[in-house]
């Protein structure tokens, strides 16, 4: 059977076959050799040099375009390319016969056009071999492909002139022309027929890499597949193509499928012998071991955790009896990824660097000290020394020229920056790895910049501008991961929450409470546990104080259970603020101080002055002022370096109230004197307030600073401040709950 002039059966019995596609770049070839020197400009030649490449590595393409990628590089040779495969075309099978004698010549002489070992000469030598090769009515049916190739190129080019003439002055003639190209292309790669070994292989690493750098720029989930099925369907053995599969069905959560893939590619690669041909009989065994070990890492991926142990304790049986020790060290480390949540995995995490170094495997040991270093920053360790450790990695990336690790790292760092409290120092971190232009393009256009360690960085950078107030920056940034991370891509699910994160804070700091209530189902999609916990939130803000507290009190049981400490105090905290808010500040003590020495523990520096923050509003509820202001001298400093803004403002707020509240018992120069000063510090807790747009707490602070004017006579500025205070009580209820009842 034959198609296109190309054999379907034994498809990658043979290096390469020809086309009528690959005939028309013969053409363009001798083209080139037979123009001189002076006809064609220097850039010409160049362009022409870098579009040759392509050409000849990539599937086959319509002869339109084949004409219109020539006139871009060189018009006077498109034109000379048309008129001969025009020529060819239109006349007789003698004239393809003759023009296959005359490519012999080009490496004739003592000096050639071109060398036999050249790309270009390679690529010529195969294509008259094959020629050589075809049958009388093999050769009849090419040039009849070729004819039909020539026909349908010349009907595309009349139908591409009058589409441009009617749609010149039209405003949607740019739509249309796209549509009619995608269909086109569509159109090319279902009649381009199968692909030769050498297309084949370009075609599936370029995707492959495509997938790893910028899945952007990789065909679409069902176009990639449609491609691949297409390529199995001619040599269902071909392992490659089923590896590039499983690749594709990971991308979309396909659970069946890509089991079923990979599982085909190592089959295949058994049964091919590709393994065994490099590696004799232990080619075998070294299959199975690591068909095992993938298995186990896509279980894992998918949560299927007790299969995931199983695969691997397979892995580990057949790579001893092999005694294959990098695989037992890949081994060893999926075995800390299974049991990370146990109390001494970190053992088990030390010795498989130890044993990584060992085996000079940089890779992994890397990645076991990423682990070590994320671990122990959970674990409440310093600052210092994780950074010491990173460094460490660091020396073993650079050495090793592991850049994706490099941007791991970078990620890292902005993470443990940002779990410690200082965002000057994750600004930084994130603003680094974004300004790193010295990673060299990976293919034509591609950057390795579209991994998950740089959406990770975004995200944090997204997230810290919204707590400063940069709405419209954070939005920039959310608009670009939007493009860099499609919402089909793996790692669009970061963006994703962060988005809803933000729109959910600006939504309560805006006091549209069902508004925020709408946001959590989308959270709880993504992150349940954040997603439960803003529930609790929202509950909380509407004053159903009894759902709350149920929730609240489950969540911190099953975050207990899991060790997420971070998560546990932020609860505790929520806990203590509901006990108060039920006019129950004693009980809030002993929740405050659990949750101060959690944070003190693991140095978590900002929930640590936030729950200061919050033991000094109790002790001002409780009638102890003084003591409220002795510790927001100890809170108030890393808030104001490190702080969000809406947290500055609740900083600013307790101060001027614990001033106000401390000023009773002074004469009245000092009483007036201590007004004044809080008077200020609610002016610089408001102008925070409005730069979130958080409206409840700007009418709060509206409401007390009335009040300080009023004592101190100021009719004007109260008056002022009282109209304020209206205005926004009227936009903002306020739910029946008492104004300084609010941090």
């Amino acid at each position: 059977m034959m198609t296109n002039g190309v054999v379907h059966a034994n498809v990658f019995g043979i290096k390469d076959w020809v086309t009528p596609y690959k005939i028309a770049v013969l053409v363009l070839l001798n083209e080139m050799g037979r123009t001189g020197e002076g006809a064609v400009s220097l850039l010409e030649r160049r362009k022409l040099n870098q579009l040759l490449l392509p050409l000849l590595q990539g599937p086959d393409i319509t002869l339109s375009k084949l004409y219109k990628l020539i006139e871009e590089s060189c018009p006077q040779l498109a034109n000379s390319v048309q008129i001969r495969i025009k020529l060819m075309a239109e006349g007789e099978l003698k004239d393809m016969e003759q023009f296959f004698d005359d490519l012999s010549d080009s490496f004739s002489g003592t000096e050639p056009e071109v060398h036999k070992t050249s790309v270009v000469g390679l690529f010529l030598r195969h294509m008259i071999l094959a020629y050589s090769k075809l049958s009388f009515s093999q050769v009849f049916k090419l040039y009849t492909a070729l004819q039909q190739y020539f026909q349908n190129g010349e009907k595309k080019t009349v139908e591409d002139a009058d589409m441009e003439l009617t749609n010149r002055e039209d405003g949607e003639g740019k739509m249309e022309k796209e549509e009619l190209d995608v269909s086109v292309r569509e159109e090319e790669v279902s009649c381009s027929g199968p692909l030769s070994q050498k297309q084949a292989e370009f075609f599936l690493s370029q995707q492959a890499s495509l997938l790893k750098n910028d899945e952007t720029k990789a065909l679409t989930p069902a176009s990639l597949q449609k491609e691949l099925n297409n390529l199995l369907k001619f040599n269902p053995d071909f392992a490659e193509a089923h590896y590039l599969s499983y690749l594709n069905n990971l991308r979309v959560q396909d659970v069946f499928s890509s089991t079923h893939s990979l599982l085909h590619y190592f089959d295949r690669l058994i049964l091919t012998g590709a393994e065994s041909k490099s590696n004799g009989e232990e080619g075998y065994g070294r299959s199975l071991r690591y068909a095992a070990l993938n298995l186990a890492a896509l279980h894992c991926r998918f949560g299927h955790y007790q299969q995931a142990e199983l695969a691997l304790q397979e892995a580990i049986r057949i790579a001893q009896e092999s005694n294959d020790h990098v695989c037992l060290q890949h081994c060893l480390s999926w075995l800390y990824v299974l049991g990370q949540k146990r109390a001494d995995s970190y053992v088990l995490l030390e010795h498989s660097v130890k044993k990584a170094v060992h085996f000079g495997l940089p890779y992994l040991a890397s990645l076991g000290i990423q682990s070590l270093v994320q671990q122990r920053a959970f674990a409440g360790k310093t600052a210092n020394k994780l950074m010491d450790a990173l460094k460490d990695s660091d020396l073993l990336h650079w050495k090793h020229s592991l850049s994706e690790l490099i941007d791991i790292s970078i990620a890292q760092k902005t993470a443990i920056w940002r779990l410690y409290g200082r965002s000057t120092m994750a600004l930084q971190q994130a603003q680094m790895l974004l300004s790193m232009n010295s990673l060299e393009s990976v293919n034509v256009g591609v950057q390795q910049n579209n991994t998950e360690s740089f959406a990770v960085a975004l995200c944090h950078l997204a997230e810290l501008h919204a707590e400063q107030g940069c709405f419209a920056a954070a939005s920039e940034v959310l608009k670009h991961l939007r493009e860099r991370f499609p919402p089909n891509t793996q790692h669009a699910q970061l963006w994703m929450l962060c988005d809803q994160k933000i729109q959910f804070d600006r939504a309560m700091n805006d006091g549209k409470f069902h508004l925020a209530d709408s946001l959590v189902t989308g959270i709880t999609a993504l992150n349940g546990i954040e997603g439960v916990y803003r529930k609790a939130v929202v509950l909380q803000a509407q004053n159903q104080m009894t759902e709350a507290h149920k929730i609240l009190q489950k969540l911190l049981t099953y975050c207990q259970k899991l060790k997420n400490t971070e998560m546990v105090i932020s609860v505790l905290l929520s806990v203590a603020e509901l006990y108060w808010r039920s006019s129950s500040p004693t009980i809030a003590m002993p929740v405050l101080l659990e949750a101060l020495a959690l944070s003190k523990e693991y140095r978590l520096q900002y929930l640590a002055s936030e729950t200061v923050l919050n033991l000094a509003y109790a002790q001002l509820i409780l009638g102890i002022p003084e003591q409220a202001l002795t510790l927001l001298h100890m809170a108030i400093e890393p808030i104001l370096a490190d702080g969000a803004i809406l947290d500055k403002g609740r900083a600013m707020f307790l101060v001027a109230k614990c001033q106000v509240a401390s000023a009773a018992s002074y004469d009245p120069a000092k009483k007036a004197e201590a007004l004044e000063a809080a008077i200020e510090n609610l002016n610089e807790a408001k102008n925070y307030f409005a730069k979130v747009d958080c409206r409840e707490r700007i009418r709060d602070v509206a409401y007390f600073q009335a009040r300080l004017y009023h004592a101190l006579g100021k009719t004007q500025e109260r008056n002022r401040c009282a109209m304020l205070f209206r205005q926004l009580h009227q936009e903002l209820p306020s739910h029946g709950v008492p104004l300084i009842n609010h941090l």
